[in-house]
């Protein structure tokens, strides 16, 4: 018995060195912005790298010990994201701890600082990220969960009142997303720590009307998350939307009119932006469409919420928003959805802000058109 404990103890060891040891991964070079990353396999055929700075998967070197092995190009400022695939089978970086989770699919990541220095945490006084709870009932349920960033002070100073701007994600997501793909705290933190942007309320409810909060977070959810989800598309967030606007207002301490309060969404959440704010014309002096879903409606029981744009779009703008906001990678699969757009916009005058980037439907964007929309608002 004592030989068989010694032998299983023995195994588990060499399982464990096998997995993690004293490999370090992905190993980042400071001073060339180089990353290596690592793998122990040591019975491998093939493993292969697929990250988000690859143009295409690439395959890894094994050395004598069994470690696999590839060191990058120099990097750029950004957050990196990453996964194995060894002899096929697509696995996480056992080296790494840090991950996330993007609809149903986990990933390693790295943070390489510069340019996009807001993305990492620095030194600065934090805001508080609380998951709350309310009332729903014209999506029929009691409670439905939102994230709620409030500035660093907000607990300090009972009596003073800030502007909120309302953070929406896209299909798949939920009220994580932004928070943990999006580095929205870490970029809210930076830039109102650096003074250029105004502290404020950031609101980041679930986009997904049949929801009450993210997969696994209330009963009878533990399901697998999906990209299409029910009531999404089809008026049903934006008949609520104007309810959770006075719920926030009176449970926080917000300053409750237009020029304090902004609405901005990627993607799915850029269509619910475009239609929220158009269908109340008095509630946003700030709109963001960060690849904007638009035109891309489903018809429904609240499919009037999509009717008489035009109409909607002339009330919006009489007088016009402070800041009306259009972002879009240049090869993203919305983009002639947003010229056309644009053009419809362009032909009644309207003033928009326009920024087109390189890339697609990527989180890298997002995060860039929150860096730079954020130190807009309430000026």
């Amino acid at each position: 018995m004592l030989f068989v404990c010694c032998a299983i103890f023995t195994y588990a060891q060499e399982t464990i060195a096998l997995n993690t040891g004293d490999i370090t991964s992905p190993e980042l070079n400071a001073t060339t912005r180089q990353a290596t990353f690592r793998l122990a396999a040591p019975k491998a055929q093939t493993v292969v790298l697929e990250a988000s700075f690859l143009e295409k998967p690439v395959s890894m070197t094994k050395d004598a010990k069994g470690i696999w092995s590839y060191t990058s190009q120099p990097l750029e400022s950004e957050m990196h994201t990453y996964c194995f695939y060894v002899d096929g089978v697509r696995m996480l970086d056992p080296n790494n701890v840090y991950q996330l989770r993007d609809i149903a699919t986990y990933m390693n990541y790295l943070l390489v600082d510069g340019e996009c220095s807001n993305y990492l945490v620095h030194n600065v006084k934090h805001g508080t990220v609380a998951k709350v709870w309310y009332p729903a009932p014209k999506l029929g349920m009691e409670e439905r969960r939102m994230t709620v960033y409030t500035p660093a002070g907000y607990e300090d100073n009972p009596t003073k009142r800030y502007p909120v701007f309302y953070l929406l994600h896209g299909a798949g997501g939920d009220e994580n997303a932004w928070t943990e793909l999006g580095r929205a705290a870490q970029i809210l933190d930076n830039l109102i720590a650096q003074g250029k942007a105004e502290p404020m309320i950031v609101v980041m409810p679930n986009g997904n009307g049949g929801q009450k909060a993210k997969p696994g977070e209330y009963e009878d959810s533990m399901y697998k998350p999906s990209f299409r989800n029910p009531k999404t598309m089809e008026g049903s967030i934006e008949v609520a939307f104007p309810d959770l606007v006075q719920w926030v207002d009176g449970h926080y301490r917000t300053l409750a009119d237009k020029q304090h309060r902004a609405i901005a969404g990627l993607s799915m959440g850029g269509f619910h932006s475009l239609y929220i704010s158009a269908n109340n014309p008095q509630m946003f002096g700030y709109v963001g469409l960060f690849s904007a879903a638009v035109n891309r409606m489903g018809r429904g029981d609240n499919g009037f919420i999509y009717d008489n744009l035009d109409q909607k779009l002339d009330a919006q703008f009489s007088p016009a928003p402070n800041l009306y906001y259009i972002a879009i990678g240049k090869t993203d699969f919305l983009f002639n959805d947003n010229v056309d757009y644009r053009k419809r916009l362009d032909a009644k005058g309207y003033k928009y802000e326009y920024l087109e980037t390189d890339g697609g439907h990527i989180w890298k964007n997002w995060r860039i058109y929150l860096n730079q929309f954020a130190p807009k608002l309430f000026k």
